[in-house]
């Protein structure tokens, strides 16, 4: 039994290593595809490609999918907070608000997860998780503040933030509870939900905006977006989204969400050795301070 949770404490903090660090690289292609193509258009096409993608993968076998006979509205409660809640969120708030305010804001989805695990799960966290979060928060905070603290106050950008973590938190709880359903089945929903919601958004903007043609031909004709789409829509859409539920699945909501702070990390690290940004001694002291966070909430120190 012990050799067993060992185990699964292992492998699920890769999985979500993994995860986070996926992430973290998605910064490169969003910041090069954002300049051609709107924040829906990118999320509407991501998502129809990722479900495009893993339905193929169903078809011919590579992956199983047997939802018959099981109730979808587990699925449908995750799904919901996430993709679309927690991207609708996350895409309008940072839209309205600056760089530093949308990171302070993302940088808290590791409290509101352990909260909302609290309340719901009834999983009490230990105080090394509590201290591990909580020195992460603090890493995250203090890269952020090195690259410059401004307000927009933008009441609209705050809310969506606000929803946007709460999503994350509410999505990380509901995945724990769907119990019965392979980490293959929860994924397959989410790209689901995630196309229906993002699609018809991208269409409904780009109609308002007179600009339906170009995007449904900007894939075929921006090569750095169609990077992007690929990118996002097989790496982090079905890759990391696999990754963040199975982690759940083997060390709970609490430790998963511990790790939250890698894809700030490597997002840095990222920026620095491939775009050559250049990061300061506060950000390496925060990316330091992150590192020891997560040590700190995923190590057993009483034993």
């Amino acid at each position: 039994m012990e050799l067993k949770a060992s185990n699964n404490l292992w492998r699920g903090s890769l999985a979500a290593i993994c995860c986070e660090s996926l992430f973290g690289l998605s910064y490169l292609f969003t910041k090069s595809a954002t300049g051609s193509a709107t924040a829906l258009a990118l999320l509407g096409w991501r998502f129809v490609l990722a479900f495009f993608i893993m339905t193929l993968m169903v078809m011919f076998g590579f992956i199983k999918v047997n939802l018959k006979g099981k109730k979808l509205k587990p699925l449908l409660s995750v799904s919901i907070f996430s993709p679309c809640l927690y991207f609708l969120g996350e895409t309008v708030g940072i839209n309205h608000t600056t760089a530093s305010e949308s990171g302070i804001f993302l940088a808290c989805i590791p409290i509101a997860s352990l909260i909302c695990s609290s309340l719901i799960l009834k999983e009490i966290p230990s105080k090394f998780q509590i201290i591990g979060i909580l020195t992460t928060l603090f890493g995250v905070l203090l890269t952020i503040a090195a690259l410059g603290l401004s307000s927009s106050l933008s009441i609209i950008g705050y809310s969506f933030l606000l929803m946007g973590v709460l999503a994350y938190a509410l999505y990380s709880v509901f995945v724990e509870k769907a119990v019965g359903y392979s980490d293959v089945e929860i994924t397959y929903i989410m790209l689901l939900m995630g196309a229906l919601c993002f699609s018809s958004l991208a269409l409904g903007e780009a109609l308002w905006q007179g600009q339906l043609s170009s995007l449904l031909m900007i894939p075929f004709k921006d090569h750095t977006f169609s990077l992007a789409v690929i990118y996002q829509g097989f790496a982090c859409s079905i890759g990391a989204f696999l990754l963040s539920n199975y982690a759940i699945s083997k060390i709970g909501v609490n430790r998963t969400s511990s790790f939250v702070g890698i894809s700030t990390v490597v997002s840095i690290l990222a920026g620095n050795l491939i775009l050559g940004e250049s990061f300061s001694i506060f950000q390496i002291l925060g990316a330091i301070i992150i590192l020891i966070g997560v040590y700190t909430a995923n190590i057993n120190f009483e034993k």
